[in-house]
């Protein structure tokens, strides 16, 4: 059996690269990692925002393992621009997955550099991997597995919230389940 984690950072002051987490969300980034530690993940891997990497940095001490960073992990743009209504695009990208307002990432092209970095982890040797990402992306991921996860499921993901993908040697595509939710 090989998993993945795949790990919704926890509670953030923002959505900027920089945003910090919220005193709760290092609460929940500690609880998350006591959860985890106990699932033999050896290798993590993280969005290099910091909201991101601050949710990963307790599971990494747990299991003495290092945070590997990629750029492919980071949260999909919806725009440059200041949206009024970015919640109606947003609810659009799930409807038409190459539609994009200006500026921003198509749901097509942000699956594909997301869906890039799983098909990596599935070829590494470790059998358990911990993926640490963002909202919007991680929504992304898990529409690849369950086709009906649009935006009414990412509006119910919460902060931290955990996935698994779980693939035997004899299965042609592994199965996902939500795994743990704060």
């Amino acid at each position: 059996m090989k998993s993945i984690y795949l790990i919704r950072h926890a509670q953030a002051t923002g959505q900027e690269p920089e945003s910090e987490l919220t005193v709760e969300g290092l609460q929940q980034a500690e609880k998350l990692a006591r959860v985890l530690a106990q699932h033999s993940i050896t290798y993590i891997v993280s969005s290099p925002w910091k909201r991101a990497l601050q949710t990963a940095m307790p599971l990494s001490v747990a299991l003495s393992q290092q945070v590997h960073t990629d750029e492919r992990l980071q949260e999909r743009v919806l725009s440059t621009l200041h949206l009024e209504h970015w919640m109606d695009s947003l609810r659009r990208t799930y409807t038409d997955e190459d539609w994009t307002e200006e500026g921003g990432e198509s749901s097509r092209t942000a699956t594909a550099r997301g869906m890039s970095v799983l098909e990596e982890l599935w070829n590494r040797s470790e059998s358990s991997a911990a993926v640490v990402t963002h909202g919007n992306l991680l929504s992304l991921i898990i529409r690849q597995y369950d086709a009906s996860f649009g935006f009414e499921a990412w509006r119910s993901l919460t902060n931290p919230d955990v996935y698994v993908l779980e693939r035997t040697a004899d299965a042609l595509a592994p199965s996902i389940r939500r795994f743990w939710t704060d």
